[in-house]
């Protein structure tokens, strides 16, 4: 059981990471019904901004070097700094590559999307090469013992970091202008435009809030797991897609509520025996989670809390 509730820890951290990214998928969904696939190589590129803001303040690998500035100091300018980038690059895509295709027929958007991951998979080549980038280790380690269960300090970092931003997000639409705006635009673009909502602005908020979520992401990610690739975007970008379609693809909570359950599957199939699959559950993670995105999608199109509704025209 101690060791159950161990995994659930895990999967609950690795799942908020992964519902941060499916957040951005399922409010561009959404608003203008279009798979962003470039939105996980944004995560990706966060993992690098944020690498080079701590160089900045002359933090690389396990060591702070005195630079006059605290550590808490650090990290939440580098978690803000990441955020806006990650935002603006967000935004600039819209407005270079998706904006122009808004009327074209669904297809045209969509290898866009494409071509911009590519893109940004070469960029990242680029800038920090084909292998395996470490991410700088700064946070203090210390580990917590609630009965059976041992917590890092880490994990509690992101749970705490994500459920924030998450909360912030849900007030953030449902009680403010802006957030109305959101829904009355993803419920009916023209008849939004009638009531007086700028559409274009609309849409491009929605592109800087979803992408710097995933910057969000790409920083709390780097400091668990001590590392980043160019490829993990395409890899992360892909459970996250999973997420938000398993919550329900364009439901803000069905996102979150999506991100967590893939995580703890992801965690709790290591309790698969070699018996039952070889090599272990482990080993078969990624094909787990897929085929539960293929069983949501031939029995319930809609995902867990999303809704059937008339495809829009």
């Amino acid at each position: 059981m101690g060791l159950v509730l161990q995994l659930l820890v895990v999967g609950v951290s690795v799942g908020a990471i992964y519902a941060l990214i499916a957040l951005g998928y399922t409010m561009v969904y959404g608003i203008i019904e279009l798979i962003n696939f470039a939105h996980g190589d944004i995560f990706m590129i966060g993992t690098l901004v944020a690498i080079t803001i701590f160089g900045f303040f002359g933090v690389t690998n396990n060591s702070v070097p005195p630079t006059g500035v605290s550590l808490v100091v650090i990290m939440a300018v580098t978690l803000l700094l990441t955020m806006l980038i990650c935002a603006v690059l967000g935004v600039v895509i819209e407005r270079i590559a998706y904006r122009p295709l808004r009327n074209a027929p669904r297809l045209a958007p969509l290898i866009s999307a494409i071509g911009v991951s590519l893109v940004l998979d070469d960029l990242g080549k680029l800038w920090k090469g084909n292998n395996t980038v470490p991410f700088p280790q700064i946070f203090p380690s210390a580990t917590y013992q609630i009965g059976p269960v041992s917590i890092s300090s880490i994990n509690i970092f992101v749970i705490i970091v994500a459920v924030v931003l998450m909360a912030i997000l849900q007030w953030f639409i449902s009680s403010t202008r802006i957030g109305r705006a959101m829904r009355a635009v993803a419920q009916d673009r023209e008849a939004a435009a009638l009531m007086g909502v700028n559409v274009d602005r609309i849409i491009s908020i929605t592109f800087f809030i979803g992408t710097a979520l995933a910057g969000a992401a790409g920083f709390i990610y780097g400091l668990q797991f001590g590392s980043t690739i160019f490829s993990i975007g395409f890899q992360l970008g892909l459970i996250a897609f999973t997420a938000a379609v398993l919550g329900g693809i364009g439901n803000v909570a069905g996102a979150m509520l999506g991100g967590i359950l893939i995580g703890v599957i992801e965690a709790l199939a290591g309790l698969i025996p070699a018996s039952v699959l070889p090599h272990g559950g482990n080993a078969w993670t990624r094909a787990i989670i897929f085929a539960i995105l293929i069983l949501i999608l031939v029995f319930r199109p809609s995902g867990l809390l999303g809704q059937q509704t008339p495809e829009k025209v």
